[in-house]
C-alpha cells in the first residue's frame, strides 16, 4: 500500500508561511492541497462561491519564485476573500446575481495588502445578499455550518467562517457592519476581530455602511489573527505581549429590551471570567447603558445602509429577494425622514468611550450570542419580518460597537450542550486591538479549542504541524 504523503491542509497561517519561508514546502504544493480539500468538502458547506483553482496555483508558483521570502509574514497561505470585495479578474457577486457587479478590474485594498503578504487568494466567500443578514444563503445555496450541517454559520461573513472552520483555508478575509465577522466567529468557533474605525482602509468611494462596517478576519488561533489584522492595518509584525493586570467589565445585559442570553452564553461569560482572574485580571459588573434610541438609530441606519448600496450600485429594488425589498424600502424611508444622522452615531461612540472611565475599566466582556445559531434552510425566500425576528434574537449583541466604531472580539471558550461551539465578545476603547488579541491568547494558553469542526479537514491524514 503506499503510504499517504502529508498534507498542509489543517495546518496554522504561521506554520504554512514559517514552512514556505524556510523551504520546507513550496507555496504551490499548499495551495494544491488546500484547492484537493475544497473539492472533497466544498459540496456539503457551499463556502466558496468561486475556486481560483488554475489562477492560484499561478499565483503560488509566482511566491515559490521570489528571492526573498524573508518579509513576507502570509508566504504561500492560501486565503479566502470575502464576496463583496473586489477581486481582480472576479465579478464582485455581494450575496446574490441580482447585486453582482461587473469584473473588478484591480484588487480592493486589503486584498492588494493580503497579496503583498505572500498570500494565495484561493476564491470568494459567500455571503446573504448585500451582507444585511446573520445567516448565510441564496437561491443558489444554503452555507452550512461544519460544526453541524443543520445550522447556520452566521453571517454575513458566514462562507468564509464554513472555510475556515472546516479548514479549507487557514484564515479567510471577512467584514463587520453589523456583527458580521464576530457572529459568524461565535457559529463557528472561531477567533473574529472587528477593528475599531480607521484602522483598515475602505476605498474612496466605497460604502462603509455610514462608517460602521470594518474589514478584518477569522482564524483559528489568536496568532493567525494578530498576523491577519497588522497585514491589513498596514503595521510591521510584532508579538503579541501578554496583558498586565487589567480591570475588565462583566456585563450580561442585552442592547435588546426581551432578549437575553441563554444559559450556555451566560455560563460562557462566567467560564471567560474564571479565565481571566486565572490570568491575573480583575473583573466587575458593569453594565452600559443601552437607550431605547439606540436600537432605533441602529436598525434605522441598517435599513439605510441597504437602501444606500442599491443606489449607489444603480440597481432596482424589485430584482432583490423580497427580505432585501423591504428592508430597502424601510431605508429609503428611514433617510427620508431624518432618522440616519451622524450627530446620533457620535454621540453613542462619546458615550461608549466613556464607559469605560466612568466604570475605571480597561475592557468590557459579553455574549457573544444570545442562543444557538438557526437553522441553515433557505431564509432568502422567507419573509422579511421572520428573517428579523431570528437575527436578532439570536445576535443582539455586535452591533453597539459598530455603532460605536470600537474595536471588539470575539473568542471561543468552550462548547454547548448540543456539541456547537460558544464564544463570548470583549471590547476596548479606540486603539486596543493588541490588547484585545493578547487577553484571547492567554484564553487560548489557558483554555485550547478545537481549532476545526469534528471531522475536518477531510484529507485523510494529519497535517504536519511544523514547528
Amino acid at each position: 500500500m503506499q503510504d499517504i504523503m502529508p498534507t498542509w491542509v489543517g495546518a496554522t497561517a504561521k506554520q504554512i508561511a514559517r514552512g514556505v519561508r524556510r523551504g520546507d514546502v513550496s507555496a504551490t504544493q499548499v495551495v494544491a492541497d488546500h484547492l484537493d480539500h475544497v473539492a472533497r468538502a466544498d459540496a456539503d458547506l457551499a463556502a466558496f462561491r468561486t475556486v481560483r483553482g488554475g489562477e492560484a496555483i499561478t499565483e503560488a508558483e509566482k511566491v515559490d519564485e521570489q528571492e526573498d521570502l524573508a518579509n513576507l509574514p502570509l508566504a504561500g497561505v492560501p486565503i479566502a476573500v470575502k464576496e463583496n470585495t473586489p477581486v481582480a479578474g472576479l465579478p464582485t457577486w455581494r450575496g446574490s446575481a441580482a447585486v453582482r457587479t461587473p469584473v473588478a478590474e484591480r484588487d480592493h485594498e486589503v486584498v492588494r495588502r493580503l497579496r503583498g503578504a505572500g498570500a494565495v487568494i484561493l476564491g470568494v466567500t459567500r455571503m446573504p445578499e448585500l451582507g444585511l443578514w446573520a445567516v448565510t444563503d441564496d437561491e443558489t445555496a444554503v452555507t452550512r455550518n461544519p460544526w453541524d450541517l443543520s445550522r447556520t454559520p452566521g453571517g454575513s461573513s458566514g462562507g468564509a467562517a464554513a472555510a475556515v472552520a472546516a479548514g479549507l483555508v487557514p484564515i479567510a478575509h471577512a467584514n463587520d457592519g453589523l456583527g458580521s465577522i464576530r457572529i459568524p466567529a461565535a457559529c463557528c468557533g472561531l477567533v473574529g476581530l472587528k477593528p475599531g474605525r480607521g484602522v483598515v482602509p475602505w476605498q474612496i468611494g466605497e460604502e462603509s455602511w455610514f462608517g460602521l462596517a470594518e474589514h478584518g478576519m477569522l482564524t483559528t488561533t489568536v496568532a493567525d489573527a494578530a498576523v491577519g489584522f497588522q497585514v491589513l492595518a498596514g503595521r510591521p509584525q510584532e508579538k503579541l505581549v501578554p496583558p498586565q493586570r487589567l480591570r475588565v467589565g462583566v456585563s450580561l445585559r442585552s442592547p435588546v429590551r426581551g432578549v437575553a442570553a441563554d444559559q450556555p452564553n451566560r455560563d460562557a461569560v462566567a467560564a471567560a471570567g474564571r479565565l481571566l482572574a486565572a490570568a491575573g485580571h480583575d473583573t466587575v459588573p458593569a453594565d452600559p447603558v443601552y437607550p431605547t434610541r439606540l436600537g432605533l438609530q441602529g436598525i434605522a441606519t441598517w435599513f439605510a445602509a441597504a437602501a444606500v448600496d442599491v443606489r449607489d450600485a444603480g440597481l432596482d429594488r424589485r430584482h432583490l429577494q423580497r427580505r432585501s425589498r423591504r428592508h430597502v424600502a424601510l431605508g429609503e424611508w428611514a433617510q427620508r425622514r431624518g432618522y440616519v444622522r451622524e450627530s446620533d452615531r457620535a454621540a453613542w461612540r462619546d458615550r461608549s468611550i466613556g464607559f469605560f472611565a466612568d466604570h475605571s475599566v480597561d475592557l468590557l466582556l459579553t455574549p457573544a450570542l444570545a442562543s444557538t445559531p438557526p437553522s441553515a434552510q433557505g431564509w432568502s425566500g422567507r419573509s422579511w419580518r421572520s428573517n428579523m425576528s431570528a437575527n436578532i434574537r439570536y445576535a443582539p449583541y455586535a452591533a453597539p460597537w459598530n455603532m460605536a466604531g470600537l474595536p471588539a472580539l470575539v473568542v471561543p471558550v468552550g462548547r454547548r450542550p448540543d456539541g456547537l461551539p460558544v464564544a463570548v465578545q470583549l471590547v476596548g476603547p479606540p486603539g486596543s486591538e493588541l490588547l484585545l488579541l493578547g487577553v484571547a491568547g492567554q484564553f487560548e494558553m489557558q483554555a485550547p479549542w478545537a481549532r476545526h469542526a469534528p471531522g475536518y479537514p477531510r484529507v485523510g491524514t494529519e497535517s504536519p504541524a511544523p514547528a
